[in-house]
């Protein structure tokens, strides 16, 4: 698929306020037709999910909550790539250590996802964890805030993928990540893209 597009060039740019996950800014974009027009949005520091998959099929959700929304979501363990020098891969298995108490011995990239593009350009890397091991309680980690209050279960995907399309998952990452995971477990995993492989370019900056 090819077309002709228009570019949308920066003419100037104001920053609102900057916090160590995002930012806030202010474009003046040029327009199709000669114009140009004003756009808000959010400069994030992008993020990792996984999806941690047990030799009976079984993903792992948590629950946690999440104040923006006023409630509890089923979710994937995720957090931030907040933390320098740490590849994605690396990332995404301290999440898994931190939220879940698991390890993994394989990791792949499962699928790539622009949380919500209309105002922010955080993307979200979601891997597929499998062949788990637990994290020694000796070395796992102190839950604190939020964390506190994790409720960590194991469920069979093709249920979990029922819960996403019954309205009852309702994160974005979570149902990226699970619709990829049985799309990719019944298509025999041949799609899987290696846990480095590139990310889609985020062209605002």
């Amino acid at each position: 698929m090819s077309a002709v597009e228009h570019r949308y060039d920066l003419r100037s740019r104001q920053e609102r306020y900057a916090g160590p996950i995002f930012a806030v800014v202010s474009d003046e974009v040029a327009m199709p037709g000669g114009g140009t027009a004003g756009r808000d949005w959010v400069r994030h520091v992008g993020a990792v999910a996984v999806v941690a998959l047990d030799d009976a099929d079984r993903v792992v959700l948590i629950r946690q909550y999440r104040h923006p929304v006023g409630r509890h979501l089923w979710e994937l363990p995720a957090g931030l790539v907040d933390v320098a020098g740490e590849d994605l891969p690396s990332a995404a298995l301290r999440e898994l250590a931190e939220e879940a108490d698991l390890a993994a011995r394989t990791v792949d990239t499962l699928v790539d996802v622009f949380s919500s593009p209309g105002f922010t350009n955080e993307l979200v890397r979601v891997f597929l964890a499998r062949d788990l091991t637990d994290v020694p309680v000796d070395r796992r980690h102190q839950r604190r805030d939020e964390e506190a209050d994790l409720q960590v279960v194991r469920v069979d995907l093709d249920e979990a993928v029922s819960k996403v399309l019954a309205g009852e998952i309702t994160n974005a990452s979570c149902v990226a990540g699970l619709l990829a995971a049985a799309r990719a477990r019944d298509t025999g995993w041949s799609a899987l893209r290696s846990a480095d492989a590139p990310l889609p370019g985020r062209a605002t900056s």
